[in-house]
């Protein structure tokens, strides 16, 4: 049974946070801090990646679950006469989602405040032609609210090319159940994966593999778990992330998306089908989609040589990388499905050593029978 206040409670913590890719010190803390309190224990990558571990009944091959704590932000690009800040994105987002957002400028000196706006910001100066004006970074500038009017009041204020910018999450809990914030992409994921092993740590009992749970910190810029799989023991890895609540799409607002594929290409054929078959034997509700424009931790762990199985499974997002919106009833889904993975045999026993015999093997017809289950 997953807590589900505890899963919120999390998640607020998480918003509260900032951690923009390239700032996620604090989030690293948080996340260890609650580990700890589980009795989870953990390991960090030099730059702080976690690594943190349930143990099971068999150590190798290991399964792992991987989250991602870094966020979209921004970075000061230029210092203007005006006294204004230029900005180039961290991640990929519209400038559109940015215009009128509070912010956070981290200087080496300490934070200073201020609201990103487009350079035409009022119409009681520029008429209609706030209505026209082009939508891209070159368009939106950040204003302090500090005595600053020019190049030299930036200056000495401390404020510095290449500073990082925190974006206020705005979070709303709402009464029947939807959450609104930026930068649920993946923070929402995070209180899920942790409300699971919550629940597995809480219910007790010995899990048939050791399973890694994974917070990579670098994921909204492309390098995800590429640098938190070691040893090469791990024969299984389910990345976790947002489903995108769009025209075309088929993500579960309600329940959990498992996602057959990406930009990178197909998900494992025999992981996939397997959280489809938990899902249907524990009643969670689900959805299976494609995503065209996505990629995820498990695309890193790929390219940088692994050879595992990967899986992509998601929480309901609306307007992802924008206004975020999710229900607690799709997080509820996406943590009851990561619990019953981590409680469920492993798929092959093969997949104990990197190399097996072909007697091993999947049968020829295993991707191509028909289903028996509805």
């Amino acid at each position: 049974m997953i807590d589900k206040p505890f899963l919120l409670a999390t998640l607020g913590r998480l918003l509260a946070t900032p951690s923009p890719s390239g700032m996620t010190d604090a989030i690293v803390h948080l996340v260890c801090d609650i580990l700890g309190e589980l009795g989870i224990e953990t390991q960090l990558t030099r730059r702080g990646a976690i690594r943190a571990r349930l143990p099971g009944r068999v150590r190798s091959p290991k399964r792992a679950i991987a989250a991602h704590l870094d966020t979209l932000g921004a970075m000061v690009k230029s210092l203007k006469p005006s006294g204004r800040l230029e900005l180039l994105p961290i991640g990929f987002w519209s400038s559109r989602f940015a215009e009128g957002a509070r912010a956070t400028v981290y200087a080496d000196h300490g934070p200073h405040r201020g609201t990103i706006l487009p350079l035409k910001a009022s119409g009681h100066t520029y008429d209609r032609e706030i209505d026209t004006q082009p939508v891209d970074w070159q368009h939106v500038e950040l204003r302090l609210d500090d005595r600053v009017g020019s190049l030299e009041a930036l200056q000495r204020l401390g404020v510095a090319v290449g500073d990082t910018v925190a974006i206020d999450p705005g979070t709303e809990f709402g009464p029947n159940g939807f959450v609104t914030s930026r930068h649920l992409d993946d923070k929402a994921g995070v209180a899920s994966l942790l409300a699971a092993a919550e629940a597995v740590v809480r219910r007790g009992g010995e899990l048939p593999l050791d399973v890694l749970l994974l917070f990579t910190i670098s994921e909204e810029v492309g390098v995800g778990a590429s640098h938190v799989l070691h040893g090469g023991d791990v024969a299984e890895m389910i990345s976790v992330d947002n489903g995108t609540l769009a025209e075309g799409q088929s993500t579960s607002e309600y329940g959990v998306t498992i996602a057959m594929m990406d930009s990178a290409g197909p998900f494992d054929w025999h992981l996939t089908r397997h959280l489809l078959a938990l899902c249907r034997e524990h009643g969670i509700e689900h959805a299976r989609d494609v995503f065209r424009h996505y990629r995820s931790d498990a695309a890193s762990a790929l390219e940088a040589g692994n050879d595992i199985r990967t899986a992509l499974v998601c929480f309901a997002c609306d307007a992802s990388h924008g206004w975020e919106r999710t229900h607690e009833d799709s997080l509820v889904a996406l943590a009851r499905l990561l619990a019953a993975q981590m409680q469920s045999p492993p798929l092959f026993q093969r997949d104990r050593s990197a190399l097996g015999p072909m007697a091993d093997f999947p049968p020829a017809d295993a991707q191509t029978a028909p289903d028996v289950v509805p």
